[in-house]
């Protein structure tokens, strides 16, 4: 007898099409079968030794998160309910060209250094991988969901060429594209920039261009944070459709926004371009998340010369003050490329976390409120807390338009990601909210979506961008990983002033056909493993 039936559930497919009524049985990890109007039928109905009553309640696949910061995260919290209790299934880390594999023992050093802001400093997690198949076998000991890896650019450049702000030599781009060959001979899916990050960001077109080659090779795909969401954001688009085209290579666009005033109601003019790239036969995606804010490290919005050499360079040259002092210039009167091209507005730059808990005064105020409480420049008080939290602190960004925001997710194209930082006191909403925040705000009150249009966003979609043949659909044979959720009272828990209150009407979440919310609580399963680049 199998293991599991979910009676009498109201079955969105993943698909799009409209939603129908069944029984779905589960056994193995995976979906044996489905029995359409079974009570209304008089048939047969399955059995299995344990059943679920899902009468009001939608059966979906399980979400997918398209741009996830989780990397350090899934190591450190068995628990994981950010993710797990909005009904995630399957991550995919390894983001904006900064993570730890692959590395040797310097590189990882200032890659932790660089990106404590996203994940920690790692002082709790035993670094016991170098390479990616070695930290991909290190998820699969079991995680709460299942998570697939994007090979670092700006890591793979860091280690090969270092953090300086040059051309890779002959020798050092052929390194560079071997490493990137053996990451997705691993099981990496792709390749990710953070080209508004140091060391990816010194990377020109064409040694993109090398290195997006290779990745096509292996069936994966480039998701690049390119190089401007701000000043030239249409531009910088336009760059990586040209550059991927040319490699020959899918693109997925990630957090793909049109921020800052100078972009507000341009969504149109992107999706024009898109939509023309598309037409022309490129093999596009995107995702965003459901909110207008931002979020990133404050040390980001420097601009590049001041981080060239890694982060103990950054802090020297803070520390001077003829240097902090064009820097300032830079950011408030020029506009730095770290901060995409337009001058820094510090009343929107909102301090959601520092590594020093001592800092926590700064938490939840904008650097401009700090500086009028203490009666100093905005500048001043920004250096300061950079230097005193060794370029920990992280930041929300108000700069988003929300008629961009929804143009965007109605896009064919469109799918989900958090782009979920989980550090910080304050961090942003996204983290824990993004998916129930989709279902519950843009479908349900808002209507931006149809229900079933969603549910494709969120599930097929993406599976279909990660080739994964058998998730991303509710369809006999298919992986048991599904979400049940009530279309009447789903919605994010999470507010900017309460960002990690967990979503509501979300009670059931299985990985591998295994209850890890069960009652709308978390369970002590470990599920999720890594999910490899699939040779199909």
């Amino acid at each position: 007898m199998e293991e599991l039936v979910i009676r009498d559930a109201e079955v969105v497919d993943g698909s799009g099409a409209a939603s129908y009524r069944a029984d779905v049985v589960v056994d193995g990890g995976r979906i044996v079968s489905i029995v359409k109007e079974a009570a209304a039928a008089g048939c047969q109905r399955p059995e299995a030794r344990r059943e679920l009553d899902a009468e009001g309640l939608v059966l979906s696949p399980g979400f997918i998160d398209m741009h996830a910061h989780s990397d350090l995260a899934l190591l450190r919290d068995p628990d994981h309910s950010a993710k797990a209790a909005q009904g995630v299934t399957l991550e995919v880390i390894g983001q904006d060209g900064l993570s730890y594999a692959p590395v040797d023992d310097r590189t990882l050093g200032e890659v932790r250094r660089a990106i404590a802001g996203w994940n920690g400093p790692g002082d709790d997690i035993d670094f016991d991988w170098r390479s990616v198949g070695e930290y991909l076998d290190r998820l699969d000991r079991g995680i709460a969901v299942n998570a697939a890896y994007l090979i670092p650019q700006g890591t793979v450049r860091a280690l090969a060429v270092g953090w300086d702000d040059r051309d890779a030599t002959d020798a050092e781009l052929e390194h560079m594209r071997r490493l990137v060959a053996e990451g997705m001979e691993q099981g990496a899916v792709g390749m990710s920039s953070g080209l508004t990050y140091t060391p990816g960001m010194y990377a020109k077109d064409a040694e993109l261009t090398e290195l997006c080659r290779v990745v096509a090779g292996y069936g994966g795909y480039y998701c690049p944070h390119h190089r401007s969401y701000g000043a030239g954001a249409l531009q910088a688009y336009e760059e990586m459709v040209e550059l991927t085209r040319e490699a020959d290579c899918p693109l997925h666009l990630a957090h793909a926004t049109m921020n800052f005033g100078v972009n507000k109601g341009k969504a149109p003019e992107l999706l024009t371009l898109l939509d023309e790239a598309l037409a022309a036969g490129a093999d596009i995606t995107l995702d965003t998340y459901p909110y207008t804010p931002g979020c990133t490290t404050l040390v980001a919005m420097l601009p590049s010369w001041a981080s060239e050499g890694g982060p103990e360079q950054i802090m020297k040259r803070l520390s001077a003050d003829d240097t902090a002092e064009r820097i300032r210039h830079h950011m408030e009167e020029i506009g730095a490329d770290g901060c995409h091209g337009v001058p820094i507005e510090w009343d929107r730059i909102e301090i959601s976390g520092t590594g020093d808990p001592a800092l926590g005064e700064y938490v939840g105020r904008t650097v401009m409120e700090s500086a009028t409480a203490r009666g100093e420049a905005p500048w001043a008080v920004a250096r300061n807390l950079l230097l005193a939290d060794r370029l920990a602190p992280t930041i929300l960004q108000h700069v988003g338009h929300e008629e961009n925001v929804r143009a965007i997710m109605r896009h064919r194209v469109h799918t989900g990601g958090s782009d979920g930082i989980l550090q910080g006191t304050k961090p942003h909403p996204r983290a824990y909210g993004t998916f129930p925040h989709y279902l519950g705000h843009y479908v349900r009150e808002l209507g931006v979506l149809s229900l079933e249009e969603c549910v494709a966003h969120l599930t097929s979609r993406p599976a279909a961008r990660l080739r994964l043949p058998d998730r991303g659909l509710v369809r006999e044979g298919y992986r048991a990983d599904l979400v049940l959720f009530d279309p009447a009272t789903v919605a994010a828990g999470s507010t900017y002033e309460n960002p990690r209150v967990l979503p509501t009407g979300i009670p059931y979440v299985l990985v591998d056909g295994r209850f890890v919310m069960a009652d709308g609580r978390r369970t002590d399963v470990l599920a999720g493993r890594s999910v490899r680049r699939s040779s199909r």
